[in-house]
């Protein structure tokens, strides 16, 4: 993915999105991969998910300062509003997701 592009993802006006920074060999980035998908059908239409394997995109996982794997952040309007690290509950991320809706 260029960086042009993500960026224009991450600023799109419409809804929020969740950024997955996952890696290949990430045992809990597998582990959190029916969650994500399962939250963006659940919210078709109202989030966009967006996967970013770090290891071929390092300059995105270098510009958020992503040091572990899964990170996932979400953006509302371009901004940073929430950032985690480590697998969590479907229903964890659910709530946050939530706020920005």
């Amino acid at each position: 993915m260029a960086k042009k592009s993500f960026q224009e993802i991450i600023n799109s006006p419409g809804m929020p999105v969740l950024v997955d920074f996952y890696a290949d060999w990430c045992g809990p980035c597998k582990t959190m991969n029916p969650v994500i998908q399962q939250l963006a059908s659940e919210y078709n239409g109202k989030l966009k998910v967006v996967k970013v394997n770090i290891d071929s995109n390092q300059a995105a996982a270098s510009q958020f300062r992503v040091q572990g794997v899964p990170t996932f952040i979400l953006f509302h309007k371009g901004q940073q509003v929430w950032r985690q690290s480590g697998a969590m509950p479907a229903h964890q991320l659910s709530q946050v997701i939530q706020q920005y809706l």
